[in-house]
């Protein structure tokens, strides 16, 4: 008879949980420290050519070289699974397309000037231009990628920046050629920028 009452008083509980549910709500940009919305520009809101601009993430093998941006890897990925309207990680793990089947074609190549354009959507750093095609595929609305060596910007890094874009784009929207002076004082220029338009 205990034990019939017992159970009697755990469903009545669990019914009520289930009735009003608990709400939680949790500032993801208080944890990660930076607003990796879309109205953010998932982390990057300045564009490439502009002022202040820094990018919003790093996807790529090597994060310990980007300890300053948020690497989409590991622990972060599973926590941004629980918050649909952010930035999330590629899925699945990114593994090199075997050409053409990856579904881009190349709109330019190895210009010394990257995309400037108002439907700009994010960017980050990427160790390869797959790398860059794997993250337009997990962001809503991307459309294209272009890839470039941002010489004398980045801090240094030699990673490829990738700026994602809602609409294809030719060689006559690449005029960012660069010239911002970086801290140390340094001018900044576009090398091998190549555009990619997702079919």
């Amino acid at each position: 008879m205990r034990l019939l009452s017992l159970f009697s008083v755990l469903a009545v509980v669990i019914l009520a949980v289930v009735a009003n549910p608990l709400t939680i709500n949790i500032d993801l940009s208080s944890v990660l420290e930076v607003d990796l919305s879309d109205g953010n520009r998932y982390g990057a809101p300045n564009a490439p050519w502009s002022a202040n601009a820094h990018p919003g993430w790093y996807y790529g093998i090597h994060p310990e070289s980007h300890r300053h941006l948020r690497c989409l890897r590991g622990w972060i990925c599973k926590l941004l699974w629980f918050f649909p309207h952010v930035l999330q990680c590629p899925k699945p793990p990114h593994i090199p397309p075997k050409p053409p089947a990856d579904g881009y074609t190349q709109t330019f190549a190895n210009l010394t000037g990257a995309t400037q354009a108002s439907d700009y959507l994010t960017f980050g750093l990427v160790d390869t231009i797959a790398g860059c095609k794997t993250m337009c595929n997990s962001v809503n609305g991307c459309k294209f990628v272009n890839t470039y060596h941002d010489v004398n910007g980045k801090d240094g890094s030699t990673q490829l920046t990738c700026s994602l874009f809602s609409n294809c784009h030719n060689s006559s929207d690449a005029t960012n050629t660069g010239g911002q002076t970086q801290p140390d004082g340094s001018i900044d220029f576009i090398r091998n920028s190549d555009g990619w338009c997702k079919q």
